[in-house]
């Protein structure tokens, strides 16, 4: 699969659902699509680490998990700490479904193939989160400490996104 093609796959999930909500997110439904965005990342790193038996990969696949599921418990814990219940919405269900998509594909490939494939799409990912995070979560988000949460959080995940890139440029 062309890094192209990765893009528009990934980047579908947020570029596109986003319109689909009529107005800006509420803070509920950021705290669903943040958490949901973790979560999506975690499963494709507990895939990869089924999958790869690249070193390289494999470390990236294990700070993923550990990032994303720190992230979301303090996520948790801020909505509990809020009284606030995440609203599932478009957004998070198009994520959803393109990263069960996504997975499925990954799960037909093997060895070198599957670690472009993945860390691919892992780039792509964190592109598309970020963006969203920059240009729509974060300018949308009313609570300040979501929003605290939200901006340290893309600070991390560009730091993915780097890394991602930096692991893709060894693996071609």
């Amino acid at each position: 699969m062309t890094r192209i093609a990765l893009l528009i796959s990934a980047g579908a999930a947020l570029a596109i659902a986003m319109p689909v909500q009529a107005a800006a997110p509420t803070d509920p439904q950021i705290a669903h699509i943040a958490y949901t965005a973790g979560n999506l990342d975690v499963e494709a790193g507990k895939q990869a680490l089924k999958m790869s038996h690249n070193a390289m990969v494999r470390d990236f696949a294990q700070q993923m998990i550990r990032d994303h599921e720190a992230v979301n418990a303090k996520a948790l814990a801020l909505v509990k700490k809020l009284h606030v219940t995440p609203e599932a919405n478009p957004t998070s269900a198009s994520l959803t479904k393109s990263a069960d998509a996504e997975r499925a594909k990954l799960a037909k490939l093997s060895g070198a193939a599957f670690d472009r494939a993945y860390i691919d799409n892992e780039v792509a990912f964190h592109k598309t989160v970020n963006g969203a995070l920059a240009s729509t979560l974060i300018p949308s988000a009313h609570n300040p400490e979501l929003k605290s949460l939200l901006e340290t959080g893309l600070t991390l995940f560009k730091e993915h996104q780097m890394h991602a890139e930096q692991v893709a440029a060894k693996l071609k």
